[in-house]
């Protein structure tokens, strides 16, 4: 009988420490909704090298996550929405950029606050975006050379 109680206790700590690791798991994922946050749309040509849970920087402090990223079928750009801390309070000229940590390292997504006095509000797009710059696109353009650079005879 006794045996039967110690093992129903171990049994419910189990379940107990997994049920744990299961809602800190959906808490830091970004799965379940965030009453701390608001969202906010923007459109790239490229999303190259980011992905739904990526950071969000402002001034190298991560304030946002990506939470989803879709084609767009009409104008060919990827629709990326983003969940933005409450506290933060962007302008309207706010410009948005993928971003590299270094040369190896990997790419976030970074805010450039403007200047406008009025703020975006949950849901708006911000409209000032630059997408992921391909190193391997830019080494091309500088081992090719460019017709530009030719000299004029």
């Amino acid at each position: 009988m006794a045996e039967n109680r110690l093992e129903v206790l171990v049994g419910a700590l189990v379940l107990a420490a997994a049920a744990a690791f299961f809602v800190y798991a959906v808490q830091n994922s970004g799965l379940g909704g965030n009453a701390d946050t608001y969202t906010l749309k923007a459109s790239f040509r490229s999303v190259q090298g980011i992905s739904a849970g990526s950071d969000v920087k402002l001034a190298g402090v991560k304030v946002g996550t990506i939470t989803s990223m879709t084609l767009n079928p009409t104008t060919y750009f990827a629709d990326v929405v983003v969940d933005i801390d409450k506290d933060i309070l962007l302008p309207t000229d706010t410009a948005i950029l993928i971003s590299s940590e270094g040369l190896l390292g990997g790419n976030f997504v970074e805010l450039i606050p403007g200047g406008m006095p009025d703020n975006l509000a949950p849901g708006d797009e911000i409209e000032d975006t630059q997408g992921a710059v391909s190193l391997v696109q830019l080494l091309m353009k500088f081992v090719g050379g460019s017709s530009d650079s030719a000299p004029t005879e």
